[in-house]
This record gives C-alpha cells, structure tokens and sequence, in this order.
C-alpha cells in the first residue's frame, strides 16, 4: 500500500516567505594558536624536557596503585548481575596513585617498580523496577486491565508480537541481555496508546529515556513497512463490490467506494516553515497558537482505512491535501470510474467525490440526499474517532520530529485497523474523553464537473422518490 506524505525537505512552492541560507564553504577562524598538538608531538616534547629520574618516579607511582583496594572492589562487585533494562556503563579502573602513597623527590632515587596488574572492567548498572510491566505481562493479568492499558486484547498483542518477532528480535551480547520482543513491543504500544512523555514511559518500563524513544520508532519502522501491505490495502475488485453493495443496502446510494474524511494532528511549533504548519482554526477555537499536520483517511462500511494521505501541513485545505494523494493520482490514471468517494461539505464535487448540497433554500429532495450523505460520512468521522481515542498521542502535541511522524501515523492507521478487525473493543476511561474537531470549510468551487452535478441530483430525486430519505423533514 503506497501513502502520499509530505516533501518535507522542499516547502519554497508552499509558503512564499524566503528564508536565508548559510553558506556550505562559510570562512571559518583556524588560528594556528587554537590547534591542539598531535600526539607524536606532545610524546616528543615531554620526553625532550624530562629527565629520566623523574620519567622513572612517575612510572613506579602509576604501577604501584594499590593492590588491595583493587582486590576488594573486584570481590564487591564479582556478583553484579547486568540487567537487560538497565543502562550499562563500562568503567576500567583507573591507574592512578593513591593519596597516601609517598614519592621520592630525589631524582637520583627511584623505586623499584612492581609488576604490572590486571586491570579489572567493572559494569556499572543503574537499577530501574520493572515491576508495573512484570505485572501487565503476567498470565494471570486480567484480559480487560489489559485492554484499557494498551487499547487491545491480549490475544491481539501476542498476535502483534509474533508477526514482528522477525524484525525486532535482537541477540545477547556480551555487556547486556537483549530487551525480549513482548517488552520491546510494549514499550511502543503504550507510548501510543496514551501518549506519555518518554521520562514517565521510562520508569513504568525500566528502561532508558533514549532506548524508549529508539524502541518506539523502530516497532512502528516494522509494523509500517511490513502489516501494511496485509492490513491496510486497497481493496480488490470483490471487496469493492460488496462495498458498494453495502453502502447501498443502508442508504440506497449506489456505487459508493468509501467515505473520506481528513483530521488535524497538532505538533510541536517547527524551526523552519512555521507558515505553513499555522492552523488558524484551531488557534481560534483553542485561543491557542496551534500547529498541525493533517492526515487523510478513506474507510469502508466498517470503520476499516483503505487509503491514507500523512504528513500535509496543517495549513492545507482538505481540498488542497486530496489534490496531494495518492488516491488523486488513481483518479486521475482513470481507476475510479463507476465509483464514489463521499466526503463533507469541504471537498469540490467532481466526478468520483460525493458531496452534500450546500446551499440554502433546499428541495426535499436535496435534503433527503444530504441525511444519507450524512449517514455515510458519519462511518468515517466515527472511525476517526476510535482512531484518536485508541490512540492517545494523536490527541496531544507530539515530540516525534516531522520527519519521523508518518512513521508512527502509519503504524497508528494500521494498529486501529488490525483492532477493528479483530472486533477490540475500547474500554472505557473517563480520563481519555474528547471530542472530534475539524471544521469544514467550502472551497472556492464547490463543484468541478456539470456531468457529477447531474449524476447528483439524479441520486437525490432516486433516494425521495424511492423512501431512502426524507423523513426528518416531513
């Protein structure tokens, strides 16, 4: 499954505001006072300047550093176990003189140097409990405990884990143990299921702040690259036709391919081409400078995504970004004839995209149209829904750098479909509540195509006639 996402290296045709470039071949101060001497030459001068006396001292005091201070660490520190969380440090003991020892100033006396030990490794580990995942992962765990913590079932998390095993599993070495697949996984799906900040993901998980942010990408580099050709496709030409049949069996429109809908995504305020991330609607409403990124989903009948278009900045119309996927571009090789995509009132009507009438003064007929139109549209703005509330980091500004964000977008699209597949619920939790915003805004023109207004009101004098629509207004 190919997704559209945004160019982000070239933004000069989308924001016009032009930004000063710093030269590659910048001069730069190399005063030959600011240079470090090279090895050799630093040997060289320090040979050159002192004596031999003194060069045997300093030998004999390096050598002779303690013995038993260096045994007993080694005892202490013989039964350190590594911990696969842990953060592991590699500390060689040091050859330094002890503070006690005392030299001999004369430079004609020198003692008689010992030979030299075996300088011990010693592994430095940072304890982190581990003990909130060791009791989410026990068999015992309650399946519905489970479930509102990472927003699916046990058995769909074991079904995850199994299909990435491949890709993620790493082998031991001789410093650590390898973080096993299931924690690796879970790591990943709670940061996404309730977008925690990674300092707080590190101490539920025990593990490092920057192993939790490496684990997070490097699961959804998988389930991106590899799931989403077998769970979020577009459908072939059986699927398409119970699609359509379906569609037409609920609201009696016909040859209806998919309902499309588009959300905004809010993120942190970028360092360069901020214009074109500023979403004023959403500064309005929130009273509160917003920034966002816009994803583009198409759904069946079940809430399922058949195509996205990730990662268009947030100051895009939804005509704009359509005009951006890769849906546009099958539409435009001539792959969508015979077929409707049904979008809002914020899409142009054309040829294959179904929208409702916006004008006022409407006829029965208009209106009969426009609530089953509504129907259909509401399959996907419920989706939509399940998708940001399954998933909690699309709810809050997110830390992940723009370039990285369709990663964990797809894997976001692709983790709600194999839920909704696979009938997960999402359980309740009153601390996850939110609603779904996204204005729709009429575009310059709201139809392209005189033969799609024709087809339309064909459909909407079918549906009055037929008893398919209507009702509320009469």
């Amino acid at each position: 499954m190919e997704i559209s996402s945004f160019p982000f290296d070239d933004l000069s045709q989308y924001y016009p505001t032009p930004y000063p470039e710093i030269a590659a071949n910048s001069p730069v101060d190399s005063s030959p006072l600011k240079k470090q001497r090279s090895e050799s030459e630093s040997v060289d001068f320090f040979l050159n300047n002192t004596d031999t006396g003194t060069i045997k001292d300093i030998l004999a005091s390096v050598l002779i550093f303690g013995d038993e201070d260096d045994q007993n660490h080694s005892h202490s520190h013989s039964g350190m176990e590594m911990s696969a969380e842990a953060e592991v440090a590699v500390v060689a003991t040091a050859a330094q003189p002890k503070r006690g020892l005392k030299r001999s100033r004369n430079v004609g006396q020198s003692s008689t140097p010992a030979p030299a030990p075996v300088v011990n490794r010693r592994m430095w580990v940072k304890d982190r409990s581990k003990d909130w995942w060791d009791k989410c992962s026990h068999p015992d765990y309650p399946d519905e405990e489970f479930k509102k913590s990472f927003r699916m079932s046990k058995a769909t998390f074991n079904m995850l884990c199994d299909e990435l095993d491949p890709l993620i599993n790493k082998k031991d070495t001789m410093l650590r143990a390898a973080i096993p697949v299931r924690h690796r996984v879970a790591v990943c799906i709670w940061r996404l299921a309730t977008g925690e900040p990674l300092r707080e993901v590190s101490k539920r998980f025990g593990l490092g702040i920057s192993t939790c942010h490496k684990l997070v990408l490097e699961v959804c580099t998988a389930i991106r690259n590899t799931l989403m050709a077998r769970f979020l496709q577009w459908p072939d030409d059986t699927k398409l036709d119970a699609i359509k049949e379906e569609f037409k069996s609920k609201t009696g429109i016909p040859n209806v391919g998919g309902a499309i809908y588009t959300t905004h995504i809010p993120v942190i305020a970028p360092k360069a081409n901020i214009g074109v991330y500023f979403n004023k609607r959403h500064t309005e409403r929130n009273q509160k400078t917003s920034y966002t990124v816009t994803l583009q989903g198409m759904v069946d009948p079940s809430g399922i995504f058949t195509d996205v278009c990730i990662g268009w900045p947030g100051s895009f119309s939804d005509e704009h970004v359509l005009e951006k996927s890769a849906l546009f571009k099958r539409a435009s090789r001539g792959l969508m004839k015979d077929m409707w995509m049904v979008g809002n009132s914020s899409y142009p009507l054309m040829d294959w995209v179904l929208v409702p009438y916006s004008h006022q003064n409407l006829t029965w007929a208009q209106h009969a149209f426009n609530e089953k139109v509504g129907e259909i549209q509401k399959v996907a703005k419920d989706s939509f829904y399940r998708l940001k509330k399954r998933w909690g980091c699309l709810q809050k500004r997110t830390e992940v750098k723009l370039q990285e964000l369709p990663i964990v977008l797809g894997a976001c699209c692709v983790l709600h479909n194999i839920c909704e597949m696979r009938k997960d619920e999402i359980v309740g939790d009153p601390g996850n509540s939110f609603e779904l915003f996204d204005d729709e805004v009429l575009p310059e023109n709201v139809a392209k195509s005189l033969t799609a207004v024709q087809a339309r009101d064909q459909i909407a004098h079918h549906l009055l006639h037929h008893g398919f629509g209507g009702n509320t207004f009469l």
